[in-house]
C-alpha cells in the first residue's frame, strides 16, 4: 500500500492531509490539545513532509482527526540516523475508542517509512494513559521522561519504535538520551 492511498476502518477513512484540511485541523488541535500550533507550522511541516500528515474523516467527510509528523537528522557516535519525528496526533473525543488513532498511527507509520527514517519517536503526556497504552501496544518503548516537558509542568514520556531492522536500541539512546532522565 502506497504512503497516499486510503486506509478504511469501519465508517471512516484515513488520507493523506490537503491544504483544504487546515482549518478543521487546527479545530480539532485547539478543542483536543492543549498544545496549540500556528497555522503556518501545520503548514510548513505539510510542505516539506506531505507523505507523513494524514487526517480521518467520518462518511460525512468531516475530518475527525489528524497526525503530523517531521523527518529530523539525529547524530550517534558511529552513524547520522534518519527519525520521523510524531509532532502531534488528536482525535475528536466523539470518535475516540474505534480505531482511529492507530489508523493514524500506522498511515504515519508508513509515510515516514517512505523517507527512509530509521525509527520513529514521540511525546506523550505522563498521565495520557489510553496514548500510552495504544503506543505500546503498536510496539513503541519509553526511553525515559522528559521533566516539565509541557507548558502546564508535567512531564513527558519519550517513546520510540524502531523501523529499520537490526538497528540497536542503543543508537536511539545515542541520538535522543540526551532529553531524558531514565
Amino acid at each position: 500500500m502506497s504512503a497516499h492511498s486510503s486506509v478504511m476502518i469501519p465508517n471512516y477513512r484515513i488520507r493523506p492531509f490537503k491544504p483544504e484540511d487546515l482549518e478543521a485541523v487546527e479545530r480539532i488541535n485547539r478543542v483536543f490539545l492543549p498544545e496549540n500550533y500556528p497555522s503556518y507550522f501545520f503548514m510548513e511541516n505539510y510542505r516539506r513532509f506531505p507523505r507523513s500528515f494524514f487526517v480521518a474523516e467520518d462518511e460525512g467527510g468531516n475530518v475527525v482527526g489528524y497526525v503530523m509528523c517531521r523527518v529530523e537528522s539525529h547524530y550517534t557516535k558511529s552513524e547520522t540516523l534518519i527519525l520521523g519525528h510524531i509532532l502531534s496526533i488528536a482525535v475528536s473525543k466523539d470518535h475516540r475508542r474505534k480505531g482511529i488513532g492507530e489508523a493514524l498511527m500506522l498511515k504515519a507509520e508508513e509515510g515516514l517509512l517512505s523517507y527512509n527514517c530509521d525509527a520513529v519517536y514521540l511525546e506523550v503526556r505522563v498521565s495520557n494513559e489510553p496514548a500510552i497504552r495504544l503506543y505500546e501496544k503498536l510496539g513503541y518503548k519509553k526511553l525515559g521522561i522528559i521533566p516539565f516537558y509541557y507548558a502546564d509542568g508535567e512531564d513527558a514520556f519519550l517513546m520510540y519504535k524502531i523501523l529499520r531492522e537490526g538497528l540497536d536500541d542503543s543508537l536511539i539512546y545515542q541520538a535522543l538520551g540526551n532529553r531524558v532522565i531514565r
